[in-house]
């Protein structure tokens, strides 16, 4: 069976639990909902044994996966074995280890397979398993148009009834974040009077996330699209921010993103490595993309020595207009072949 995260999310809990899940794709938000959804579901269930395996840690093996697929149960009548794939693909031998697991599900194992990375590639016969043994649920990125219909829909499921201009007005000022539309409508739901929300009532209460806080900048450069940075560099500097203002944060992202890199490199736990950097699963995903361009620490090294020339910029010291120069950095961290910039 094929859901949308949405449907799985509404209609678990007026079905059984199937044997495996599959939910994976690069809208992240939609992806840890629906997982939590199954989480939830296991719980009410009576489910309290939960196992994890990444297939991004060091000491990761399918025969350990599927060793306890056949183990038995410590705690309860059922466990609920999650499986987190690196990269979206699970590899020959991964795709065999969850075919087989489809073909004779165990009795007392529900398996949970997520990733954050999906296309057709990722697609194949042990994802077809999945989806006739249990549940297929792709999370595509909500596209512009698509967006006002799904605040709409989070709207109503927080018993907030609004018009078509006050819900527009709303994915204009969220500019396609998910993870911050619905950080606004829980805070909607909290704030707007009997549930009805104008446009006016709206304005009043939702930050204008079109300001382009750094944070959001850095997250567009990591997950590579670079219209999107540009357009919010323009946004921050009509704002009257300044570049000395901006530098502490982007810089501090670089070193992470170098330490990450060197760990990637020597083939360490990247997962567990996130982790220690406080980077929970809703941050990690830009990240990955940005190594999987820019896989070798030298290049983020680069990165950080051209931030370095920015600062001084900045402080007089050094030649170049730092608007000009950081933009040039950060559309290099965005997209590979635009390092040549930095050379400039």
């Amino acid at each position: 069976m094929e859901l949308k995260p949405e449907q799985l999310v509404g209609q678990i809990h007026s079905r059984a639990l199937a044997p495996v899940y599959l939910i994976a794709g690069p809208e992240t938000l939609r992806v840890l909902e629906a997982a939590d959804a199954v989480r939830a579901r296991a719980r009410t269930e009576g489910v309290s044994e939960r196992e994890i395996f990444d297939t991004g840690a060091r000491d990761f093996s399918w025969d350990a996966l599927t060793a306890t697929f056949h183990a038995p149960s410590l705690f309860s009548t059922r466990r609920l074995v999650e499986l987190r794939l690196h990269g979206g693909k699970p590899g020959r031998e991964g795709a065999e280890v969850i075919s087989a697991y489809c073909a004779a599900p165990p009795d007392d194992v529900i398996l949970l397979v997520t990733a954050e990375e999906w296309s057709k590639s990722h697609h194949g016969k042990w994802a077809d398993a999945v989806s006739r043994c249990g549940v297929l649920s792709v999370a595509w990125t909500v596209k512009p148009h698509e967006l006002p219909e799904w605040i709409e829909r989070r709207l109503h499921s927080r018993g907030i009834r609004a018009d078509h201009e006050t819900v527009q007005n709303l994915a204009d000022r969220v500019e396609g974040n998910l993870l911050a539309a619905a950080q606004e409508i829980d805070k909607l739901a909290l704030l707007a009077p009997d549930g009805d929300l104008d446009i006016v009532t709206m304005q009043l209460l939702v930050a204008d996330l079109a300001r382009y806080d750094v944070f959001r900048l850095i997250e567009v450069t990591l997950s590579g699209q670079t219209a999107q940075v540009s357009h919010m560099l323009t946004g921050l500097r009509g704002e009257g921010e300044a570049v000395a203002g901006l530098m502490p944060m982007i810089t501090r992202e670089l070193w992470r993103a170098a330490t990450l890199a060197r760990v990637q490199a020597r083939r360490g736990n990247l997962a567990a490595e996130m982790k220690a950097q406080g980077l929970w699963e809703s941050r990690q995903a830009p990240f990955r993309r940005a190594l999987q361009r820019h896989p070798a620490p030298v290049r983020w090294e680069g990165f950080l020595r051209f931030a370095s020339r920015i600062d001084r910029a900045v402080k007089g010291r050094g030649s170049g207009d730092p608007w000009i120069m950081l933009e040039r950095l950060l559309l290099a961290i965005a997209d590979a072949p635009a390092v040549r910039l930095l050379a400039t």
